[in-house]
This record gives C-alpha cells, sequence and structure tokens, in this order.
C-alpha cells in the first residue's frame, strides 16, 4: 500500500512539472520588446563575465540569447524557453526552445543560454521551416566556465558555440543537446 502511494505521488509530481512546460509553451509569446531587452540583457551579462564570449560576439554572424530556460522534471521532465537571435545588438527574430527527457531526474532548475552562431551556413540551418535540433546539422560546441575563461578565438573553428549561464535550482545534468529550436512571433 505504502508503495502504491509512492508511485501515485511521483506521478502526480510528474504531471505537474510535465504540465506547467506544456502551459507555458500554449500560452508563451512574451511581447517582443520584453524579449529582445531580456536577451541583450542577458548576453551583456554573459560578456562581462566570460571574456571569450565578448570576443566571440564581435565575429558571429548572430547570437541567439535564451535569456531563461525553465526546466523540470520528476522522472518525465520538459523544459522550455524564449529568446531573441541578436544580429549587431538588435532583435531580427525570435525563438523558443524545448525539451523532454525521461530518465532518474527529479528537480527544477532555471539557466539561460547563448548561441553564437559563426558562420552564414550555420546560422541558415535555424531558418530551416521545421525547427533547429541542437545535435542535428551544424557542429555546436557547448563552452564551459573553464573553456570560456581560458581558449581564445585563434584556436576556435566550429559552427555554433553555446554557453550557458545563471544556473538556479536543483537538477542536474544540464546541457542543451537535443533540444529542439523553432521560431515563434511573440505579440
Amino acid at each position: 500500500m505504502k508503495g502504491l502511494r509512492i508511485a501515485a505521488a511521483v506521478a502526480a509530481a510528474t504531471l505537474v512539472c510535465t504540465i506547467s512546460t506544456v502551459l507555458a509553451q500554449d500560452k508563451g509569446k512574451t511581447e517582443a520588446a520584453k524579449l529582445t531587452s531580456a536577451s541583450q540583457a542577458a548576453l551583456q551579462k554573459l560578456s562581462t563575465t566570460v571574456p571569450l564570449a565578448k570576443e566571440l560576439a564581435k565575429t558571429a554572424e548572430a547570437i541567439l540569447v535564451f535569456p531563461e530556460v525553465t526546466k523540470a522534471g520528476l522522472g518525465i521532465g520538459g523544459q522550455y524557453g524564449e529568446g531573441a537571435l541578436l544580429k549587431g545588438g538588435s532583435a531580427i527574430a525570435y525563438y523558443k526552445t524545448t525539451g523532454a527527457s525521461f530518465g532518474l531526474q527529479a528537480g527544477g532548475q532555471k539557466y539561460g543560454y547563448a548561441m553564437f552562431f559563426m558562420n552564414a551556413k550555420a546560422l541558415e540551418q535555424l531558418s530551416k521551416a521545421n525547427g533547429f535540433e541542437v545535435g542535428v546539422g551544424p557542429s555546436v560546441v557547448v563552452v564551459d566556465e573553464g573553456m570560456g575563461k581560458s581558449t581564445t578565438t585563434k584556436t576556435l573553428k566550429d559552427d555554433v558555440y553555446a554557453f550557458i549561464f545563471g544556473q538556479k535550482g536543483l537538477m542536474a545534468g544540464l546541457g542543451v543537446q537535443g533540444n529542439k529550436i523553432t521560431k515563434i512571433t511573440p505579440k
């Protein structure tokens, strides 16, 4: 009987975590001006704390910034966030990032991430109609804090560099692999 109660509690918690992410996707669509401002501020903060991000910003074709992504799960998890594609500091398009995961996981987390598209070919992959899946197409390198502070732009030759920042919460195994990025039209 006790095992049944625990299983019911786990199922209820999983449902709550997953539904909140799905509802965000349906409601979603932050106002464009707010999303632009939040994305620009997040990129500015990242550039002041990680020298490599500041250097890459100078030569990147464009930068996709998700200032806040929410990830939650208990067995089954989901994540959702909205961001702006910045070119020359101005927003030229808006995107959402979504993902689902299964396995041994519990908790919730908020974080941001920025993807530096270093060439036109990589940026073209983002514009495809069906969305962009991280891990499919151009090579994406996730830059950790140590690499971000010790690497120079002279040694970098990949298509896309992703920086994860501002992690808050209790969830292990953070990564962008497998996320789907889709264009949106904010209100």
